[in-house]
């Protein structure tokens, strides 16, 4: 009993060590990042029309006193770069880690085009990126990241809870891409109040982290505690009123790696649980598309679904504060169900 204790210790040490190295490095990185950002002047453009076309009069009401001050955006690239150099000098390996490293890279790489597309742009209506190239660049990436995982790490099944591993063949790669596309989307869409994102997505990967380190991918689990460390960097600076925004790069990044996670752990399954608040603000801003295209109506008075809520009254933080705390009840709940369920 000594023993397995002994060896836990040195587990639990060295991934937190992982974690406090990247909020220091991540603290370190922010005034270099500020000085940058002001001075070449990353204010995010505010958007005037929506996906479907029309104005956005509830977001920009909403919004209004935010955009009167000059935020800059792109913060995102300070936890990228944290996280990739921990894991590149301390924690790389083939199996467990260079995947979610690929996927932080990828994901961060088409953010910052639509980031600096955004910022440089002067043209009107959705500045950045089209949504469809965005989708396309990010989907490749996430095929290309399932091949890996089946020809070179041999994945082939997805565990079902309670009832076992599910063997899928090849499917897994397109499962794979979908997990990457749909993950990374949804955090990008989270991404619209002052800590909201930033502060679900450290949820999450603690929750995965504390997930690995129960199946022994210790260093998965180090990856994951190294986002974190980072992450409580950025919501130090994010939360209200935020000096600067994660930006694409950065919401991209967090979605894209947060869905390889899944996959590594055989917890796919378990991420819509986890990441609920991901799924229903990405989910609202479907049914809002759709209801609007097919019947003319909106469902909600906007969308995402947080703009919803504070279009009926409520502050930003009230919503921020509660979605996070459904997040961590949410994660108690998945961890629970990797325990009960078979996933360890």
């Amino acid at each position: 009993m000594s023993i397995m204790l002994t060896e836990l210790t040195n587990d639990l040490r060295g991934t937190f060590i992982l974690s406090v190295i990247s909020f220091v490095l991540s603290m370190l990185l922010t005034p270099i990042y500020t000085f940058l950002a002001y001075k070449y002047k990353f204010w995010k453009k505010q958007r005037t029309n929506s996906t479907t076309g029309e104005k956005l009069t509830v977001f920009n009401k909403l919004h209004a006193n935010k955009f009167k001050r000059n935020i800059p955006t792109m913060a995102g690239i300070i936890f990228v770069i944290s996280i990739m150099f921990i894991t590149l000098m301390f924690n790389l390996n083939r199996g467990q880690t260079w995947l979610p490293l690929a996927a932080l890279a990828g994901g961060a790489f088409v953010g910052l085009l639509d980031d600096v597309i955004n910022i440089r742009g002067r043209g009107e209506g959705i500045a950045g990126l089209r949504s469809s190239l965005k989708f396309a660049m990010i989907a490749i990436i996430g095929v290309l990241l399932g091949w890996f995982f089946f020809a070179k790490l041999g994945a082939n099944s997805v565990n079902i809870p309670f009832f076992g591993d599910l063997t899928i063949g090849w499917l897994i790669v397109p499962l794979f891409a979908f997990a990457v596309v749909a993950t990374g989307n949804a955090v990008n869409i989270s991404d619209g109040l002052d800590g909201l994102a930033g502060g679900l997505a450290a949820i999450a990967f603690g929750s995965f982290g504390i997930i690995a380190m129960l199946q022994s991918q210790l260093l998965l689990s180090g990856f994951c505690f190294t986002v974190v460390g980072a992450l409580l960097s950025y919501l130090w600076f994010n939360i209200y009123p935020a000096r600067f925004m994660m930006g694409d790069v950065g919401s991209f990044a967090l979605g894209a790696s947060l869905g390889v996670v899944a996959m590594l752990t055989n917890t796919l399954l378990l991420l819509p649980i986890i990441g609920i608040i991901f799924v229903a603000e990405a989910g609202s801003s479907l049914i809002q598309i759709f209801s609007k295209k097919v019947f003319k109506r909106k469902i909600f008075i906007s969308a995402p679904f947080h703009q919803h809520l504070e279009a009926t009254g409520w502050p930003e933080t009230k919503v921020t504060m509660r979605f996070w705390v459904i997040g961590c009840i949410v994660a108690f709940i998945g961890i629970l169900l990797a325990l009960a369920g078979g996933s360890i």
